[in-house]
Parts: structure tokens; C-alpha cells; sequence
């Protein structure tokens, strides 16, 4: 395979002489710059398979595990206190900061003999930055380059190395494993113990990403290594821009199908992309993941002049004076020249600075994707004393403020504008921001989370599962944030798909340790079907709107690692059954020769994509009648009989058998859903869910029907 770029090279010798990185250990393949003629030329050779466009892909950005309960794991399932793991996590990001407490090796063993892995030197690191947590660390940057140019040009801090100057990297992964290091807060803020998952599993990094972009080249030699070096789990918080591409050229869903072939299990964030169709990462062999609230928050409220409070959110660590400040609106204070409506977005050069000194400036975002801190700096350099900010992500985006700032939601903003329009003299006090713990309810769906359905194999529903993302706190690139007194941060809180991602992934791990022999399948189907769908009010799951949440926005509900660890019954299924479903969606056997590298045939007739043998039950057409088949394996101890409680509106449903019986470990039924459609029925989603249980297990698969004609 190659990647082909808009590089022009003069001869097909130097286009020869042009290749990025060849592809030898896992899979068969290069990339290289190439014109178009090139392109067309290589695609013609009878040995090449395919040859397709490289795509830059893009990072999706203490309390969160004990709010998931895996403190209380050992307890439910009768294991030790204290879980030992030898799993390697395979942390494909922007690397690592090695000297953070999050990566001290005490305690853990020595490095496992199936780890085939390094430690790359590079600049401001050496193979003594690896140690018994870190074991292995390797970077890639030629096809970044290839497209930027050379790093030193881009006028950014980094190191040529696994080193991070990003943050991200070190964030994720220390969610995923990091070690048990107290008295970790963000100046006070969700103070406690920052711990990984599984504090005892190993990291390997991956950096292929760089200021916050993932070039396809540099991902896929990545992956190549990762499966190579013998990983146990890959996690990725990073992905395409939507719409997702076909899985036969986007280089996350071929290396990740390659690494599930060899019993590795792949996490990958959603998306932060807010709208319905735009989940990325939903190929079926990937364990797809959106984001959810837990239960803090970090309020700082405003006492107007009136006398009223307002929620906002913001991080002012420092205590406030008691001081009420006059404000004005940044449309109001625009500097000579500039348009009102441009002024109220309060960016730099924008404001007259005689008007808004010793003031709070309320401003308005233009855009959501907008550098809140950069509003701040100009308020700062004007001479303002803070600023108040109207922002839909309001209590999503946490920044480090130059001056006291907060942000509000639509609903204050209003409640603001009302009180500001009525009082000339208008005045408000930014108090210090607090930690909130124990709120309800919680968990809710982020509101940037991307959302189904599926736009690729629509049978399939993703995201796969929902874990928490928003405001996490974890290790951090002390080179990449400084606080209001220009400080280093240790340790950040950001939000995310990026973030709940490595929630997912030290679960995956986690299952792993206790379960060396589950394939990624079962791995998948234990957190997929023991998931909830209620909060902490024990009410359905609802999105930031207050509108129940469905499975396209969180699969099959909320991470609960307690019961994924024992989950009764698993959905298994292989390579052979992925080749007869990208068989049976119309793929056609070149496009998966792509995606295998070795010659494929498929069943004729093939077997009907909803009958693939998934956790979750999705039906993208329904027209009259249809039947749907799952088989299940049972991995509990001793004869089990299992009940079906199947839930659904709009649609005609019935299981047959209604009643499984069980006698042994590792024993399989299949099991028949017959859906119809009734008169009445119109084009449009119906949700509901089955569930198998008894006085043990409740193994639950949700169900999307499309039902398009009566």
C-alpha cells in the first residue's frame, strides 16, 4: 500500500527514492511521496494492492476510576486487593513525560519476557527514561514532516523523541496505568490520589502525533511496531475527521484489524465532533468510545450586583478580594474602527483598553473551536480585571486564566444581559473556584461526544460504549500548560473523547490480567453487555440537552468494569466472521485483499450483516419480517439457566428460545429475534434491548431498528 500526497517529484526514481516508511512486521507495505501519475502508474503493477491518499488524523481532547467502582472489583468477584498485571498497553499518542511520579516502576516486577519492544534515544531522552512502568518508547516523524516540513522550521517546542511537550500523551496514558501518587490536585482542585486503572500494567509508547495532528504514515508504522512488540492493548485517542473512511483505506481500521487478527484489543476514542453521523473509529473490530460526565464539577459562581448568583466554570485557584467590578460588554468597548459584533468576541486588538480597564468584560465565542485563553490575554493586556465568557461548553472547558475568568452557559448568559441591560451601573464578583462532589445526576453524555449511527456498516452500532470524559484529572507535559503565576503543571483537567478512551482501555486491561486467554471479542462483549443505562438517580441516561440519551450516543451504556469482569455470557467472533461481514456490506474481495493483504473469497450467499455476531443488535433496514441470530458462550461455573426480557416499541419482536439452558463452561446456544413491522410503522429508529439473566448475570444487548416501509 501507499499513501499518496500533492509532493511533486519529477521521475518514478525519485518518487522510488521518496518512500516514508516501509511497513515489514505485521503487515506488507510503504509509504512514500508521489504525484498522481505516480500513483496511477504503481496502482497498475499486478504486486501492488492498492495504493491511497495519506490523511491527517487529529487528537480527540483522580475521581473518574472510584466513580466507575474498581476499587470495589476484588470484593465483588472474589480476587485479590491488589490485582498484579503483566499486561503491556500499547499507547499510540504524543508520547510521554518520563519524569512524571505517574510512571515510577516501585513495586512492579521485571519487564515481560514477551515484550519484544524498545527504549529510543532521541533528543532529551535515553533508554534510562524507560524503566519497569515505561518499557518501551519509540516516535515517528517522517510523514509529518513529508507534509509540514521539518520539525525545527515549525517554530513550536518539541523533542525529537518520545518525550511529550504536548500533554496529551502523558494524560492518557497515565489514566490508563499510571501509579498510585497522593496529593495530586489542580491547585486545590480534585485533590486526592491520581491512579491508573491498572496500576500494575505496563505501558509501551507510541508517539506518532505532533501538535495535536496524527499523520496516516507515521499511525500506521506505529501500529506495525505496537503489534510486533507484543501488546496486549492498543488504545488510540485520536482519529479522522468525519466522515469516517471506508475501513479499505483508512490506516487505523487496517492496522487495528491486523492487531485484533493477533488477539490484541483496540480502543479508540469517538470523537469530539457534537453531531449525529460524525463517530469515527467504528470499524467492528475496534472498541469505539464516547464520552460522559462524572459526578464533580468545579463551579465558580458570580455574584452580580443585584444581589444573584451565577454558575459558571472556570480554574481561579487564588482567593478573591471581595471586590464587586464594574462590567461592560465587549461589543460596547470596541476599540476605534473595529465592529461591535467583532469587538464582543474580545480577541486580541479588538478592545479600547480605556474603556475596559479595571472592568469584567463579558464577551461571545465565534466559533466553538475558539482559544478561550487568548480572549483573557487581551482583556489582561487592556487592562481589564477579568472576564466573563458565554459559552456552550461552559462546564467542558477548563483553561489556565491569565486573569480571574469564568464561563457561563446560555441560560446565565441571559440572566446576565437581563441584569445588565436594567442596571447602568452593573457589577459582578468572581469567587474562587471550589470542587463539587456527589452530583446528580451522573453520569450524562458530554455534549461534544460524536453519535451514531454508523455510516459505514450500518448494522453496526457505535460508538460501542461510553466512559467518563469530561474534566479528568491526570498527568501532564509540564511544558505544555503554565498557570496564572507561569508555573509548570504537573498534572492538568481536560475533557474529551480523548479521555475516556484510556478509560475504556484500562478496563480492556484489566479483563485482560484477570483473563489471559479471552480473545478481543470477549473482551469486548464483557464490557459492551454488563454496561448501565441509568445514573447515580437511577433514572436513564440523558444527554446535556436533558433528552434521554440512545445508543448512538452512548452504544450500549456506561462502562461498569465490577461486572465486566464476571459477565456470564460472551459474543465471540473472529477474522473469518469479519471477512463475511465486509463480505455481506458489498465489499468487494480487492478492497479486503487491502485490508487482509492475503486473497480472501466470501460465503455465497454471504451471511447477512445483522446476523454478524456483535453484542449489540442492529437492524439498518426493516421492511416486513426479518430474524436476526446471536450465539452466545457461557464462561460461568457450573449448569446455568439463563431468561430473556426483550424491550421494544414500534416494531413486532419475539426471541425464540425465551429460556437457555446451560451445563458447562464454554458451552454455545443460539438464540432467533423475529422483528415485523406494523401498519402504522414510519421511516425512523427504534430502540430497545435484550437481555439474558438470572439471579447472577444480566447480560444486555441494546437494538436499533430502521424501520423504512410498513
Amino acid at each position: 500500500m501507499v499513501f499518496v500526497t500533492k509532493l511533486f517529484f519529477s521521475s518514478y526514481n525519485g518518487a522510488k527514492e521518496a518512500a516514508i516508511h516501509h511497513y515489514t512486521k505485521s503487515f506488507r507495505g510503504f509509504s512514500a511521496m508521489l504525484t498522481s501519475d505516480q500513483a496511477t502508474r504503481l496502482s497498475e503493477n499486478e504486486a501492488v494492492i492498492s495504493v491511497f491518499e495519506s490523511r491527517m488524523n487529529q487528537l480527540h481532547t483522580t475521581k473518574s476510576w472510584r466513580f466507575l467502582g474498581v476499587d470495589s472489583i476484588p470484593q465483588y468477584n472474589k480476587l485479590p486487593m491488589d490485582i498484579k498485571s503483566d499486561v503491556i498497553v500499547g499507547v499510540i499518542d504524543t508520547g510521554f513525560w518520563p519524569e512524571s511520579q505517574s510512571f515510577d516502576d516501585y513495586g512492579l516486577g521485571p519487564v515481560p519476557i514477551k515484550f519484544k519492544g524498545e527504549c529510543v534515544p532521541g533528543q532529551k531522552f535515553t533508554q534510562s527514561n524507560c524503566n519497569r512502568k515505561i518499557i518501551g518508547a519509540r516516535y515517528y516523524s517522517k510523514g509529518f514532516e513529508a507534509i509540514n516540513g521539518p520539525l525545527e522550521n515549525l517554530n513550536r517546542t518539541f523533542f525529537r523523541s518520545a518525550r511529550d511537550t504536548d500533554g496529551h500523551g502523558t494524560h492518557t496514558s497515565s489514566t490508563i496505568a499510571g501509579a498510585k501518587v497522593s496529593n495530586v490536585s489542580l491547585h486545590g482542585l480534585a485533590s486526592g490520589i491520581a491512579t491508573g486503572g491498572v496500576p500494575s500494567a505496563r505501558l509501551s509508547i507510541y508517539k506518532a502525533c505532533w501538535f495535536n495532528d496524527c499523520e496516516d504514515a507515521d499511525l500506521l508504522a506505529a501500529l506495525d511496531d505496537a503489534i510486533h512488540d507484543g501488546v496486549d492493548v492498543i488504545s488510540m485517542s485520536l482519529g479522522p475527521f468525519p466522515p469516517q473512511p471506508v475501513y479499505f483505506e483508512d490506516v487505523i481500521s487496517i492496522g487495528s484489524f491486523h492487531a485484533f487478527d493477533k488477539g490484541i484489543v483496540v480502543c479508540a476514542s469517538a470523537g469530539n465532533s457534537f453531531l449525529p453521523n460524525t463517530a469515527t473509529n467504528v470499524a467492528p473490530w475496534i472498541l469505539t468510545v464516547g464520552a460522559s460526565t462524572i459526578d464533580r464539577e468545579f463551579p465558580s459562581y458570580v455574584l452580580l450586583g443585584n444581589m444573584k448568583q451565577l454558575k459558571g466554570f472556570g480554574v481561579n485557584t487564588t482567593p478573591d478580594v471581595g471586590k464587586q467590578y464594574s462590567l461592560i460588554s465587549g461589543g460596547v468597548a470596541a476599540a476605534s474602527g473595529i465592529p461591535s459584533r467583532n469587538a464582543s468576541f474580545c480577541k486580541k486588538n479588538t478592545l479600547d483598553s480605556n474603556l475596559i480597564k479595571g472592568k469584567i468584560v463579558v464577551c461571545t465565542l465565534e466559533s466553538l473551536t475558539e482559544d478561550r485563553k487568548e480572549k483573557a490575554i487581551a482583556i489582561k493586556e487592556g487592562g481589564g480585571a477579568g472576564m466573563i465568557l458565554v459559552d456552550p461548553l461552559a462546564k467542558y472547558v477548563l483553561f489556565q486564566p491569565v486573569i480571574r475568568s469564568v464561563l457561563i452557559g446560555q441560560e446565565e448568559a441571559q440572566e446576565l444581559q437581563s441584569y445588565m441591560n436594567t442596571n447602568k451601573n452593573s457589577t459582578a464578583r468572581i469567587y474562587q473556584t471550589v470542587t463539587h462532589v456527589g452530583i446528580k445526576p451522573a453520569p450524562i453524555m458530554a455534549i461534544f461526544s460524536s453519535k451514531g449511527p454508523n455510516i459505514i456498516t450500518p448494522d453496526i452500532i457505535k460508538p460501542d460504549i461510553t466512559a467518563p470524559g469530561v474534566n479528568i484529572l491526570a498527568a501532564w507535559s509540564p511544558l505544555a500548560t503554565e498557570d496564572t503565576a507561569g508555573n509548570n503543571l504537573n498534572y492538568n483537567i481536560i475533557s474529551g473523547t480523548s479521555m475516556s478512551c484510556p478509560h475504556v482501555a484500562g478496563v480492556a486491561a484489566l479483563l485482560k490480567s484477570v483473563h489471559p486467554n479471552w480473545s478481543p471479542a470477549m473482551i469486548k462483549s464483557a464490557i459492551m453487555t454488563t454496561a448501565v443505562r441509568t445514573d447515580n438517580t437511577r433514572n436513564l441516561i440523558k444527554n446535556d440537552d436533558s433528552t434521554y440519551a440512545t445508543p448512538f450516543d452512548y452504544g450500549s451504556g456506561h462502562i461498569n468494569p465490577v461486572a465486566a469482569v464476571n459477565p456470564g455470557l460472551v459474543y465471540d467472533f473472529d477474522t473469518n466472521d469479519l471477512i463475511n461481514l465486509l463480505c455481506s456490506s458489498g465489499a468487494t474481495l480487492s478492497q479486503i485483499k487491502n485490508l487482509t493483504t492475503t486473497p480472501v473469497y466470501c460465503k455465497n450467499p454471504p451471511t447477512a450483516s445483522y446476523n454478524f455476531n456483535y453484542p449489540s443488535i442492529g437492524v439498518a433496514n426493516l421492511s416486513g419480517n426479518l430474524s436476526v441470530y446471536r450465539t452466545v458462550t457461557y464462561i460461568g461455573e457450573g449448569p446455568a439457566v439463563f431468561y430473556s426480557k426483550l424491550e421494544i416499541t414500534g416494531v413486532k419482536a419475539s426471541v425464540y428460545p425465551n429460556v437457555m439452558r446451560f451445563g458447562k463452561y464454554g458451552e454455545k446456544l443460539t438464540y432467533r429475534i423475529d422483528f415485523g413491522t406494523y401498519k402504522s410503522s414510519n421511516g425512523s429508529f427504534e430502540f430497545g434491548s435484550l437481555t439474558w439473566m438470572n439471579n447472577i448475570y444480566r447480560v444486555r444487548s441494546p437494538i436499533a431498528v430502521n424501520v423504512v416501509s410498513a
